[in-house]
């Protein structure tokens, strides 16, 4: 004999089995048929809770499950929440959002004036957030289908030659120095240069990069795009190795740092201290500096120097810490070498005659 609840709740039994192993298949199969019978009332249950929520109210519950994203991107985040999505859907129940909802949403941005790059961004965010009541059933279909995204390319990079960086590395003081090298030798963010460590050199020709100096918090923090703990390995050539191993030991280092606040060892370089030099120096007009040159242009170098040289664009962004291939391949496209005409001709080199 077995006894059981049934799925309304009242006490049932049954008996006559040969054995207690078919009393038991039974009872298993009463919990597989009871467990089945409840899931499209919980997921009812769950169309119906967060369909009815709030945007607004749905994206905070989101953003806390977004552990991944480093201080950095949550700010960024926040942002365009604040001035961007939650004004214009923030009220909007889940469940009403649709393809015309998502493309009146972008069309409402570029009304605005809003740029490209901040309609990408936002229009990404949306679809991540979309894209996570889909997976719980609250859209039969997914929203943001055949939705056409903004269309932003990044503007081409300006870099520098490599006699205009040899007067640009020695415009400013030894950390400006320094920070240049590391940012157009190794392909460096700004940030990242700032955090710039002795015990990062984990060989003669390789940087480990696992920190940055974060704008906001002017505090040590994982890189773009990556967890605590999180690294990369980048080339280390000889030249910027000398420079840091000559900075250390003309001016020491805290813990393995090289760049510290001046007037405060205990915190790190901030990031006011590179820009300013860098506006100085192009205002005084001495060194050569190509038109529309902002300093990220320093790492622009190194991506030039590479593709360039031959090496694969999926190593490049791999160093230079891109979320994705296509970020890289935007920015740089126009750096790789190469044509319809030479390929043919390097083709042709193992076809039979």
């Amino acid at each position: 004999m077995i006894r059981y609840r049934s799925t309304t709740g009242s006490q049932a039994e049954e008996s006559g089995f040969e054995t207690q192993d078919k009393a038991i298949e039974r009872l298993v199969e009463i919990y597989n048929e009871k467990k089945a019978s409840q899931q499209p009332h919980s997921k009812a249950e769950r169309i119906r809770k967060y369909g009815a929520m709030p945007f607004q109210e749905y994206v905070e519950e989101w953003k806390a499950g977004q552990r991944h994203l480093a201080v950095a991107s949550v700010g960024h985040l926040d942002s365009l929440l604040k001035h961007h999505l939650y004004p214009a859907l923030g009220s909007r129940r889940m469940n009403s959002f649709d393809h015309k909802v998502v493309d009146g949403f972008i069309r409402s941005m570029e009304r605005k004036g809003a740029g490209l790059a901040t309609q990408s961004n936002a229009f990404d965010k949306l679809r991540a957030v979309l894209l996570d009541a889909h997976r719980l059933g609250i859209f039969p279909d997914n929203p943001v289908a055949g939705v056409k995204p903004p269309q932003y390319n990044p503007a081409q990079a300006v870099i520098p030659s490599p006699e205009q960086l040899r007067g640009i590395r020695v415009a400013g003081d030894d950390a400006f120095t320094l920070i240049v090298d590391l940012m157009s030798g190794c392909g460096l963010r700004n940030g990242e240069a700032a955090a710039v460590n002795l015990k990062c050199i984990v060989a003669d020709d390789v940087y480990r990069v696992s920190e940055q100096t974060i704008m906001s918090t002017r505090q040590y923090g994982p890189l773009k795009h990556r967890k605590p703990g999180e690294y990369r390995d980048v080339p280390l050539p000889a030249r910027v190795r000398e420079t840091i191993e000559w900075y250390a030991q003309k001016y020491g280092t805290t813990d393995g740092y090289l760049l510290r606040q001046p007037t405060d060892v205990s915190k790190p370089y901030p990031h006011h201290g590179m820009d300013n030099q860098w506006r100085r120096i192009k205002a005084a007009g001495v060194v050569d500096i190509p038109e529309g040159m902002v300093l990220y242009g320093n790492r622009h170098f190194f991506a030039s120097n590479c593709l360039s040289s031959g090496i694969p664009i999926t190593d490049v962004a791999e160093w230079m810490g891109h979320k994705s291939l296509d970020v890289t391949f935007k920015v740089y496209r126009h750096l790789m070498p190469g044509s319809i005409s030479s390929a043919a001709k390097v083709l042709n080199l193992n076809l039979a005659a």
